[in-house]
């Protein structure tokens, strides 16, 4: 079997372990041939693909982002796009596509799937939010970057008697800004999933350091909202992609703080840092497993299915059930980040 693996949407670390996952079972176990599609679903629609074997992934399982390169590109939404995907995989004899991407390269999948195409899907997302899988590739990474960054703050913020204001991705959800937050010790956790009062904010940093601290660090991911109704009167911009324009969020509370506590207020975006450099041990293993499991899927012909981590174990879940969905962070974690502050 002839089987085509494309990498979509954001890079993130790890990816690179589940293309050599995939490439080594499929030869090794199967027999099979694996082709690689360039720049995602982009790639598909305009034959941009290159040959993989075992030569062609040795050394890549500790690399950063995708040796495949990627693209925010989805057939479904542009004429003619699935019509195109359909005519590159019948002219390359490519049997069965292997799908590594977010919730939007994956609902794209879903797309494909339904117009006939074999295919697995692979999760893949910083921001942990693809439904049906505890974990994606990559966010375990983004989270020890971003915890790392706020224990460095704290030192900085300490010695200078600073509020750190921190901006971490999370576009709908907060789940770097929870986990990075409850593991560097921040004082506030600010996310999409519960919006904030600023009065609040401001009035519960005045107290942290009139009664014990001379230092902050406000951890708030770049999706977070003031509450309907509070003082705070803000809308979140948008580039031309309809994505979140980094440090927006940010630079209005280092502005709101500064003003409302009169505290030396800084701001730190983390942007794209978090999603470079090298995979952590439990991104490479995690994209291991995955690619091993959409290879294993293909060749026991079980297609239109994502493979997603549940508990300890590998399972395989329809992309319908999870396609155009969003993982929210549970309320449970949210509350235990405030009930640490």
């Amino acid at each position: 079997m002839r089987i085509g693996v494309l990498t979509g949407g954001g890079d993130v670390p790890g990816l690179n372990a589940a293309i050599r996952a995939v490439v080594k079972r499929a030869e090794m176990e199967y027999g099979h041939s694996v082709v690689g599609f360039r720049n995602g679903w982009r790639g598909v629609c305009e034959g941009l693909l290159m040959p993989l074997t075992r030569e062609d992934v040795r050394g890549i399982l500790p690399r950063g982002g995708t040796m495949l390169g990627t693209a925010r590109f989805h057939p479904h939404q542009h004429d003619g796009g699935i019509d195109a995907v359909l005519s590159t995989l019948e002219a390359e004899r490519v049997e069965a596509l292997v799908c590594i991407g977010g919730d939007g390269t994956l609902k794209a999948a879903s797309k494909v799937a339904d117009a006939g195409v074999k295919v697995v899907g692979i999760p893949k997302t910083i921001d942990n939010d693809v439904e049906g899988t505890d974990l994606s590739i990559g966010f375990h990474t983004a989270i020890n970057i971003a915890t790392e960054a706020i224990d460095r703050l704290h030192t900085t913020a300490e010695s200078h008697n600073r509020v750190m204001i921190v901006e971490v991705m999370g576009h709908t959800v907060g789940w770097i800004a929870v986990n990075a937050g409850l593991a560097g010790g921040a004082d506030l956790i600010l996310t999409p999933e519960d919006p904030f009062d600023i009065e609040e904010v401001a009035a519960f940093i005045k107290r942290r350091h009139k009664s014990h601290a001379n230092f902050s660090i406000v951890v708030v991911a770049e999706g977070a909202q003031p509450a309907e109704g509070t003082a705070m009167d803000f809308e979140t911009p948008l580039n031309e992609r309809g994505a979140i324009v980094a440090g927006s969020i940010g630079e209005r509370l280092t502005q709101e703080l500064s003003e409302r506590t009169g505290f030396d207020t800084r701001l730190t975006v983390l942007g794209h840092v978090q999603r470079g450099g090298t995979p952590t041990p439990t991104d490479r293993i995690l994209g291991s497993r995955f690619g091993v499991a959409a290879v294993d899927a293909i060749s026991q012909e079980t297609f239109g299915v994502m493979t997603a981590l549940r508990g300890e174990e590998i399972k395989l879940v329809p992309l319908k059930k999870i396609a155009g969905k969003v993982k929210q962070v549970p309320q449970e974690l949210v509350e235990v980040s405030k009930a640490l502050w």
